[in-house]
C-alpha cells in the first residue's frame, strides 16, 4: 500500500514539475494566439491596396479581408499548438474542420450558391444601380445587389428580391445598356388597299412623332395576309435617355391611324376608322413622350436605404 502511494505521489510530482516547466511555452502560445487575432483584426480593417484592379469593389475587398483575417488567425492557432507539441491535435482539428465544412456545404448549398453568384456579379458588374432589367420574367430597375439577393423595383413601384443565383443563371436583358430601343405595332388594312400608299402614309406620320429617331429611320413590313385584311407592322426607334418607349409607341400608333383615316385608307370589315381619328395630329395638343419618371423618387429612396450595395464603390476608403 505504501509503495503504491509513493509511486502515485512521485507521478503527480513529475506531472506538476512538467506543467510548471511548460508554463512559459503555454504563455508564449497564448501570446501567439492573441497576436494572430490582433493582427488578423488589423488586416480585416484595412483595404487591400495590393489589389488596385479591384480596389473600388467593396464586395471583393471585404471578402478578401475576411479571408486574410481567417488565414492569419488559423496560422497563429496551428503555430501555438505545434509549439506545445500538440501536432496530433492540429491534424484532428484540421480534419474535423474539413468534414464540418463539407457537411455545411451540402446543408447550405443554395445559400452558398447565392453568395458566390453575388461575388461574381460584383466582379463582372453586368448592370448598374438604376438600370432597367428583364430577368427571366421579372422586370424592374436595379436598387442594389446584396450578399444573397438582387433588389429590383418593378415599374408599378413594388420591391422585388431575386436570388443572386437566379440572376446569374438567367438571360438578363438590360434595356439601359443601349440608349436606342426599337418599338413596333401593327394596323390592319383592307386587302384591296394599296400597300405602298399605306406604307408611305404610315412612315410619314411616324417621322413627325416627337421622340421617333431619324436614324435609324422608321420602317415597315406586311405581316399576315388573308381575305379579311393585311396587317401592316411599323417599326421605329427612340433614344431612351430622352423619351419613353411606351409613350412614343402609343403616339405613333395614333398618328398612323389618323393618317389612314384622313387619307381614306380602309380597314378590314371588322375595323372602321372613326371621324375623330381624322383629327389626330391636327387639333391634338402636344403629347408628352418624355422619359417616364413615375418610380424615380421611390427608386432613389430605396437605393439610399440599401447600405450594402455591392455594385457601388464606397464613398471614402477605409483607413
Amino acid at each position: 500500500m505504501g509503495t503504491r502511494l509513493a509511486a502515485a505521489m512521485a507521478d503527480a510530482q513529475d506531472k506538476l514539475f512538467r506543467l510548471v516547466a511548460a508554463i512559459p511555452l503555454l504563455l508564449l502560445a497564448i501570446a501567439i494566439v492573441f497576436l494572430a487575432w490582433w493582427l488578423g483584426r488589423r488586416i480585416g480593417r484595412r483595404r487591400l491596396r495590393w489589389l488596385p484592379a479591384h480596389s473600388d469593389n467593396p464586395y471583393l475587398d471585404g471578402l478578401l479581408r475576411r479571408v486574410a483575417q481567417a488565414i492569419v488567425v488559423i496560422l497563429g492557432l496551428v503555430l501555438a499548438l505545434n509549439l506545445l507539441g500538440a501536432t496530433a491535435l492540429v491534424g484532428a482539428v484540421l480534419g474535423s474542420a474539413g468534414v464540418v465544412g463539407l457537411v455545411l456545404g451540402f446543408a447550405f448549398k443554395d445559400v452558398a450558391e447565392n453568395y458566390i453568384a453575388g461575388v461574381l456579379l460584383s466582379l463582372r458588374r453586368p448592370f448598374a444601380p438604376g438600370d432597367h432589367l428583364l430577368v427571366d420574367q421579372y422586370e424592374g430597375k436595379v436598387i442594389a445587389v446584396t450578399a444573397r439577393t438582387t433588389l429590383l423595383m418593378t415599374l408599378d413601384g413594388n420591391q422585388l428580391s431575386l436570388p443572386n443565383g437566379l440572376v446569374f443563371r438567367s438571360v438578363v436583358t438590360n434595356f439601359t445598356a443601349n440608349p436606342k430601343r426599337r418599338f413596333d405595332f401593327a394596323l390592319p388594312v383592307d386587302p384591296g388597299e394599296s400597300l405602298s400608299r399605306a406604307r408611305d402614309l404610315g412612315l410619314t406620320a411616324m417621322a413627325k412623332v416627337e421622340g421617333v429617331l431619324e436614324d435609324p429611320a422608321p420602317s415597315w413590313s406586311a405581316d399576315g395576309y388573308n381575305l379579311k385584311g393585311i396587317d401592316l407592322r411599323f417599326f421605329g426607334w427612340i433614344d431612351q435617355r430622352h423619351n419613353d418607349v411606351g409613350k412614343v409607341r402609343s403616339e405613333a400608333l395614333r398618328a398612323v391611324r389618323g393618317a389612314f383615316a384622313r387619307a381614306g385608307v380602309r380597314g378590314p370589315e371588322t375595323v372602321r376608322y372613326r371621324e375623330e381619328d381624322k383629327q389626330v395630329g391636327h387639333e391634338d395638343a402636344a403629347v408628352d413622350t418624355s422619359v417616364n419618371t413615375d418610380i424615380d423618387a421611390q427608386l432613389a429612396a430605396a437605393q439610399r436605404a440599401s447600405d450594402k450595395d455591392l455594385l457601388t464603390p464606397p464613398s471614402t476608403p477605409a483607413p
